[in-house]
């Protein structure tokens, strides 16, 4: 039997260490906190529990699939609810939000509200959008990139003119051709920071994000996010996975023949570990993978590439525990500045600064999810981007981080006070956690300090991410929001059912069939309880 190694508990990881399992790997996933999740963690505090990353539920088809690849499914796993409205915006310099509604027809009517005429356009936006998602899905975001001769198909090559133009012109000049209204462009225009990345970097391919929220509409898994890695972490551990928490891999051991030989860790209480395997998988970000856990002859990805690629943006994260309802808001809201592109300038440019003020993200799940705080008050996320940069500093609870992260932390906090017309935010906050780009770095070991990962900018994107297994060591591989298709929760159980692939050389385009059987152990198999560990 093969053994596998996974490093890293997140999302990928687990659904990683799953799908391996299924396929008869005997898999050890190794875990270097305390707690799985990796960046959709949680933490709870005085009856207010805070998702401290992902907090949208996009691509509901993805998680199916996963579901169904061990079957069961989403309904079965998870409670899902859909929001309606699905978000509402708010402007700098208009007093009236824009609610965006559960589904496309709703939203073409509220497009027509805003401007004449740019229902109609949605609607054409929108077929766009769902066919570009749709060849996506079945040719690309499946895709391992081992071989390019899937992509000879007739559906493909008859849109190649199409598909050039869509990866060489940047999503802001895309959505300029459809709607004139800046408060339009920005809706039409914001899943790029979805993406880690702004509009105008942003190639327009990616407008197949508004077949999402647009028309698919937004869900929420009651409970918060924390329940959908549980249940992922449950189906990794039915398949068999051995799962070592706070066990810190300090090196990927590679035998002198330039093969994975197994992994080197730190247990909770400091004792050196060294585990065998034949292949491993990190599902670490990827710069700390390649730059600090392989000796620097076998890098695939050494320092110098890194300096060639943009980080997404850090992140200033709030978390707020506050007394009493806040009907200003919605479950998702979000604050665009009129001249967001000065945000985005000062975030990706050459000399970076921190907005202020911010286009920023709030998340307020107690309007949808009772269990989330005490009854009668609201549970508040918000997230402001800032330049990855982690010289920015750290978080703490109530007030301890450092001071330009509370400074920031204060101004969110008043600049929702102002435009959401809650005069009284600040003085009715019982609870508060900041975290700051220094805090992706030491607890996530995230490059640069970045919130999400690598930005997908055209250089950044599909077979140009990079690839996900090391060239230079045999039975090394990737998977995670750092490696291919890229960012987000549905990327990253993509990510996993490609690293499946990889390793089987399926150079096939489209999701795997439903369900994956079972690979059971054959004779003379090593038992699942083997744990290959030498200490």
């Amino acid at each position: 039997m093969t053994r596998t190694i996974v490093i890293g508990g997140g999302i990928a990881g687990l659904a990683s260490a799953a799908l391996l399992a299924r396929d008869g790997h005997d898999v050890t996933l190794l875990e270097s906190r305390a707690e799985l999740g990796g960046r959709a963690g949680l933490w709870e505090s005085e009856g207010f529990r805070f998702d401290t990353g992902p907090s949208w539920y996009l691509m509901p088809e993805v998680f199916e699939h996963f579901y169904r690849l061990f079957g069961t499914s989403a309904a079965q796993q998870l409670d899902l609810v859909k929001l309606d409205p699905g978000y509402r915006v708010l402007f700098e310099d208009d007093a009236r939000p824009v609610d965006i509604r559960s589904d496309r027809a709703a939203n073409i009517r509220l497009f027509e509200s805003v401007q004449p005429g740019a229902g109609q356009a949605l609607d054409r936006y929108l077929d766009s959008a769902a066919e570009t998602y749709d060849m996506a899905v079945k040719r690309f975001l499946y895709s391992s990139f081992e071989s390019f001769r899937p992509f000879l198909v007739p559906d493909v090559l008859r849109r190649l003119a199409r598909l050039a133009r869509l990866l060489l012109q940047p999503l802001d000049k895309f959505i300029a051709g459809y709607v004139s209204d800046p408060r339009l462009r920005q809706i039409l225009g914001y899943p790029a920071v979805f993406l880690g990345s702004a509009p105008n970097l942003t190639p327009s391919m990616y407008h197949l994000m508004s077949h999402l929220d647009l028309a698919d509409g937004v869900l929420y898994p009651q409970g918060g996010f924390s329940t959908l890695i549980e249940s992922i972490a449950a189906i990794a551990r039915a398949e068999g996975v051995r799962i070592i928490a706070e066990a810190r891999v300090s090196a990927i051991r590679v035998s002198a023949d330039k093969m994975v030989h197994g992994v080197s860790y730190i247990d909770s209480s400091g004792q050196p570990h060294d585990l065998d395997a034949d292949i491993v998988v990190s599902s670490a970000d990827l710069h700390h993978t390649e730059t600090e856990l392989v000796p620097a002859e076998l890098q695939t990805y050494p320092e110098r590439w890194w300096t060639k690629r943009m980080s997404g943006p850090g992140a200033v994260l709030v978390m707020l525990g506050v007394s009493g309802p806040l009907p200003q808001l919605q479950h998702h809201s979000l604050f665009f500045t009129t001249d967001w592109g000065t945000n985005f300038g000062q975030i990706f440019g050459k000399n970076t600064s921190v907005p202020s003020p911010a286009s920023l993200y709030v998340c307020m799940p107690s309007a949808t999810d009772p269990s989330v705080a005490p009854a009668g008050d609201s549970n508040l996320f918000m997230l402001v981007p800032v330049p990855a940069d982690v010289t920015l500093g750290a978080g703490g609870i109530n007030g301890a981080g450092s001071a330009t992260i509370e400074r920031i932390a204060d101004a969110a906090i008043a600049q929702v006070a102002q435009w959401a017309g809650v005069p009284d935010l600040a003085e009715r906050v019982t609870v508060r956690r900041t975290v700051g780009p220094a805090d992706f770095a030491d607890d996530l070991n995230s490059w640069k300090g970045g919130a999400l990962g690598p930005a997908h900018t055209l250089r950044q994107s599909a077979f140009l991410r990079g690839t996900n297994m090391s060239k230079k060591i045999a039975g090394l591989y990737y998977a995670g929001g750092t490696t291919i298709p890229g960012i987000g929760l549905p990327m990253c159980l993509i990510s996993a059912e490609i690293l499946l692939k990889r390793i089987r050389h399926d150079t096939t385009t489209e999701p795997l069939a439903e369900p994956l059987p079972a690979r059971r152990f054959g004779p003379g198999a090593a038992p699942a309880e083997s744990a290959h560990r030498r200490s």
